[in-house]
C-alpha cells in the first residue's frame, strides 16, 4: 500500500522527454511506481486529470539563507514549486565563519537576509549550517561555501592579494566545507572582499573545488559594461582549473549591453566547443536587485562598514564618490555611470525611511529638492548601510536569447526581506510557465520543466533529485499548464502564484489544494567526494 497515488496525470519528467499520461505511487519519500492505472492501494489518491506533473523546481540561485529557518512556512519559495534551493550565493554567506566575521557579514548582507533578533547562530562550519537545515526547513537546501566570506576570515577586508600562506588558509577551509557537503564555491566578484582576489587566487580556490568534484558559481566582476571580458575572466578560471562553472544570474544589463545577449551564448558556445563544463541559470524578468550599498566605489569598503559609514559621511569623499558614480562609473555599479531613475528602493531595515521604499533615488531627489548623490549618501547612513534596491537595466531580448540555450536553469535571485522585494521572490517559476512557454512560446513546456528540474539536478549531480522517475526523491509539483499565473507584481510583490495546487518535498505535501500546510520536510542536501547524495 503506497502513501499516496496521484492518478491521470501528464507526467513531464525533467528529462526533456515529451508528457505522458501516467499514474505515480509515492512511499517513504520516494518514487515507488509509475504506469497506467496502477492497481495499487493508498493512503491518499489524488485525481490529477488535467494537470501536469513534473519534478520539484530546483532553485539554482537563492537568497534564503536565514529566511529559510526564521520564517520557515517557506511560502514565496514553496507555492511556486521550488523543493530544492541553492543557498551560499554571491560570495557571502555564515558557514565557514567566525565570531567577527559573522558580526560583519551580517551587517553587509542585511539587504538580503534581514537582521532577524535573537538568531541562533550556533554553527560555525559548513556541517553545522546543514545540520541547522536538517532540524526541519520547507524545502530541501543545499549550500555553496562563499568565497568572499573565506576572504574576510583569513585576509580581511584590505584590497591586496593573497600571501601564500593566506591562500592556504583558504584553500583548507574550503576543502573542509566540500567534505562536509557543500556542492561546490560561489563568489561576489563586485562585493568586497571577494573582489580583491586575483584570477590566480580564484584558479588555485577552483582546482580544490574541481578536486571535490563540485562547481564554481561567481557573481563576476561585471555585468555592465565589462560584462563580457568578465564572463570570459570565470571561463578562463573554469580552463584552468578544470572546474566546472556555473554562471549565475546570467544577463547581460545596462545600456551598453542592449541586444549582446547573443554574444554571452557564442562564448559559452565556444567554451562547451573546447571541453569545459558551463552551465548558466537566470531568472524571468528585467530588473535585478542588490543592496544599495552594492552601487559604491569598492574603495569605499576597505576596513569594514563603520569605515565605509565614515567616508559616507566625509564631504570630500562624497564628493569623489559621486563622481565616480555619476562621471566615470564605479566598479560597484558594473563599470557604468549611475542612472537614478532605475535604482527603486525595495527595502529598509529603519522603519522612519519606510516612505522611501517603492521610489526611486531620482524621484526623491525631485521631490525634496536635493541632489540624487545626496540622497543615496543618507539613506546608507540612516540604514546602516542594510538598504535593498531594485535595478531596472534589463534587455527583453538578452532575456529570452540566454534562456533558450542548453545550458541554462532557473534561479530566482530572491530576496525574501523588504517593504517590497522583487516579484521574482514570489515569482520566478510559475512565469517561466505562463509567460516565456504559454504566452511567448520561448521555450515549450517540456524543455521549460528540463531547465527548472532534470538539468539543475545533473549540475549538483543529484541523481535521485529532478526527474520523475522510479527511486527518485518525491520531490513533485502538480500545475495546471492553462491556468498557472505569477501574481506577484512589483506594486505587490508578495502574491502567491495560481495554478499549482500541490507541491510534494520528500513525499509530503507542502502545498496541498492551494494552501500551505505546517509541514516542514525538507532537509540539507549533502553531496559526498564522488557526486552522491548522503543519506
Amino acid at each position: 500500500m503506497a502513501e499516496l497515488l496521484i492518478t491521470g496525470a501528464t507526467v513531464i519528467d525533467g528529462s526533456g522527454a515529451p508528457g505522458v499520461r501516467a499514474d505515480v505511487a509515492v512511499e517513504a519519500g520516494r518514487i515507488v511506481a509509475i504506469g497506467n492505472d496502477l492497481a495499487t492501494s493508498a493512503a491518499r489518491s489524488i485525481d490529477a486529470a488535467g494537470l501536469v506533473l513534473s519534478p520539484g523546481f530546483i532553485d539554482m540561485h537563492a537568497h534564503s539563507d536565514l529566511q529559510i529557518l526564521v520564517n520557515p512556512d517557506h511560502t514565496a519559495k514553496v507555492s511556486q514549486g521550488v523543493t530544492l534551493e541553492v543557498l551560499g550565493q554571491d560570495g557571502l554567506s555564515f558557514a565557514p565563519i567566525d565570531d567577527p566575521t559573522r558580526s560583519a557579514v551580517r551587517r553587509q548582507i542585511a539587504g538580503w537576509n534581514g537582521e532577524p533578533d535573537d538568531f541562533d547562530f550556533s554553527w560555525s562550519t559548513v556541517a553545522g549550517c546543514l545540520d541547522r537545515l536538517d532540524q526541519g526547513i520547507a524545502c530541501n537546501a543545499a549550500y555553496l561555501v562563499p568565497q568572499g566570506t573565506l576572504r574576510m576570515m583569513v585576509v580581511g577586508t584590505s584590497n591586496r592579494p593573497a600571501t601564500r600562506a593566506e591562500l592556504d588558509a583558504m584553500k583548507a577551509l574550503l576543502a573542509e566545507g566540500l567534505q562536509q557537503g557543500a556542492v561546490g564555491m560561489s563568489s561576489g566578484l563586485t562585493y568586497t572582499p571577494g573582489m580583491f582576489a586575483t584570477t590566480d587566487e580564484l584558479v588555485e580556490l577552483c582546482e580544490v573545488v574541481a578536486h571535490y568534484g563540485g562547481y564554481y558559481g561567481p557573481h563576476q566582476r561585471s555585468y555592465g559594461k565589462g560584462a563580457l571580458d568578465a564572463y570570459g575572466e570565470m571561463v578562463e578560471v573554469a580552463r584552468r582549473s578544470g572546474c566546472a562553472l556555473h554562471l549565475t544570474h546570467a544577463v547581460m544589463n545596462f545600456a551598453p549591453n542592449a541586444g549582446r545577449g547573443a554574444d554571452l551564448v557564442a562564448m559559452i558556445d565556444k567554451a562547451l566547443a573546447a571541453g569545459i563544463d558551463v552551465t548558466t541559470d537566470t531568472y524571468p524578468y528585467l530588473p535585478g536587485a542588490t543592496t544599495l550599498a552594492a552601487i559604491l566605489p569598492s574603495w569605499t569598503a576597505e576596513g569594514g562598514p563603520d569605515a565605509q559609514l565614515a567616508r559616507l559621511r566625509d564631504p570630500a569623499a562624497r564628493d569623489r564618490i559621486a563622481y565616480e558614480l555619476e562621471q566615470v562609473g564605479s566598479d560597484g555599479c558594473h563599470g557604468c555611470v549611475v542612472e537614478w531613475e532605475t535604482i527603486e528602493i525595495g527595502g529598509v531595515r529603519n522603519p522612519a525611511l519606510n516612505d522611501a521604499v517603492g521610489s526611486t533615488i531620482a524621484a526623491i531627489a525631485a521631490s525634496t529638492g536635493r541632489p540624487p548623490a545626496d540622497v543615496f549618501f543618507d539613506l546608507l547612513i540612516a540604514d546602516d548601510l542594510a538598504t535593498s534596491i531594485l535595478q531596472h537595466v534589463g534587455h527583453e531580448e538578452n532575456v529570452r536569447a540566454i534562456m533558450r540555450h542548453p545550458s541554462h536553469t532557473g534561479g530566482s535571485d530572491a530576496i525574501l526581506v523588504g517593504g517590497k522585494p522583487h516579484p521574482r521572490s514570489w515569482g520566478t517559476f510559475p512565469r517561466y510557465l505562463a509567460r516565456y512557454v504559454r504566452e511567448l512560446g520561448v521555450l515549450d513546456l517540456p524543455d521549460c520543466i528540463h531547465h527548472l528540474t532534470g538539468r539543475p539536478a545533473r549540475r549538483l549531480r543529484l541523481p535521485d533529485r529532478g526527474l520523475v522517475r522510479v527511486g527518485c526523491r518525491a520531490d513533485l509539483v502538480l500545475f495546471d499548464p492553462d491556468t498557472v499565473q505569477d501574481t506577484a507584481t512589483f506594486e505587490t510583490p508578495r502574491q502567491q502564484a495560481t495554478g499549482i495546487p500541490y507541491v510534494f518535498v520528500n513525499g509530503v505535501p507542502v502545498i496541498d489544494d492551494g494552501r500551505r500546510t505546517d509541514a516542514l520536510p525538507g532537509r540539507a542536501v549533502r553531496r559526498t567526494t564522488v557526486g552522491e547524495e548522503s543519506s
